[in-house]
């Protein structure tokens, strides 16, 4: 009897003890609770902290987070309005709003991520296709990009960067306020949209590569042409001034050359001039000097023996001797009748012949 009532009581407190645990539970203060029956929501979700009771072995307890929820979203490559592809990687945080309707619609937060990737990639898609690239990457208005002063004449002759007319933080604001109307039908309360890195893709980054070389060798051919040119600058100049020193020497060579052979002239005139024999020496000396000039040591030169040229080569020039007077015979002979016959006169010598 005593065995059988021990073993009641036992029962009854085992009882007691599954019924206590399947009744009460904890609701935390980063957590929000769903009472479903059935499978059904039952009342109002539970966010306050503290313990909460419910009917044991028909009611289940669906615990969800009330704190701040992150969604990282994968990197997808898209299309900029210029048609060129980039991939863009994204991040959000989200919180769920309503409980009920979360539940009631999503049920997890694994099929809530799901949901997350679904809108807010198609989202991005969207925003990103209606901008250009420039757009997305660049954020502040009105920036100036830093540039070296001796650059800014040449880069400003190739054209500046354009404008930003909305930049990427206005890109995110729109990417967050098309999301977060849609989600808002599953309890989900959007708080940001983020992008969290931007890629080339390999044909967009061989083609800004290639830009950026092409830029890089249009201002180093302008460096090198205002250097050609600056040096082409130099060197006339500087021939320039040479030409006018080499004219002003020559200017003054000339002159003192022309005031050496006035003074010559003058010292040859005084020193020749005087008499008659001076000038013919003179005239020799000067013969002498234009044949010596003219006439080379492998120079063959025919002559006749009556040039002056001959003559002087052979000594002097011969004059002709002048004839000398016929001497008188004394006539020593008797005079007789016959009559004298005139003594003919010694005829004059013949001159000799050059050799």
């Amino acid at each position: 009897m005593q065995k059988g009532l021990i073993a009641f009581i036992g029962f009854i407190l085992v009882l007691v003890l599954l019924v206590g645990t399947g009744s009460i539970f904890t609701v935390r203060e980063s957590q929000q609770v769903i009472l479903t029956q059935f499978g059904k929501p039952v009342g109002k979700p539970l966010v306050e902290p503290g313990l909460k009771f419910k009917l044991p072995f028909i009611q289940v307890a669906n615990k969800m987070e009330k704190r701040v929820l992150e969604w990282d979203g994968q990197s997808t490559q898209m299309p900029t309005r210029d048609k060129l592809y980039i991939k863009v990687d994204t991040f959000a945080r989200w919180e769920i709003e309503d409980p009920l309707e979360y539940f009631e619609k999503l049920r997890d937060e694994r099929s809530a991520q799901s949901r997350l990737d679904d809108i807010l990639g198609s989202e991005t898609r969207n925003k990103v296709a209606k901008h250009d690239l420039i757009e997305i990457i660049r954020t502040t208005k009105g920036r100036q990009p830093q540039q070296q002063e001796d650059l800014g004449e040449i880069l400003a002759e190739q054209g500046t960067l354009e404008p930003i007319r909305s930049g990427r933080s206005v890109i995110e604001k729109e990417i967050h306020a098309a999301a977060k109307g849609k989600l808002e039908d599953f309890g989900i309360r959007l708080l940001d949209v983020r992008f969290k890195r931007i890629n080339y893709t390999s044909g967009v980054e061989s083609r800004i590569f290639e830009r950026m070389i092409s830029e890089r060798q249009q201002i180093a051919e302008r460096f090198r042409s205002e250097g050609a040119g600056e040096a082409a600058r130099i060197l006339g100049d500087m021939e320039k001034e040479v030409r006018t020193i080499e004219s002003e020497a020559y200017k003054s060579i000339q002159a003192e050359l022309g005031r050496a052979d006035a003074e010559s002239t003058r010292i040859y005139a005084e020193a020749y001039g005087s008499t008659k024999e001076q000038e013919e020496f003179y005239q020799f000396t000067k013969t002498l000097e234009a044949y010596q000039d003219i006439l080379g040591t492998e120079t063959s030169l025919i002559l006749s023996t009556d040039s002056e040229l001959f003559q002087m080569l052979k000594g002097h020039r011969k004059e002709k001797p002048a004839a000398k007077p016929a001497k008188k015979v004394r006539n020593t002979r008797p005079a007789t009748s016959s009559p004298k016959r005139p003594i003919p006169e010694p005829s004059a010598p013949t001159p000799p012949l050059p050799n």
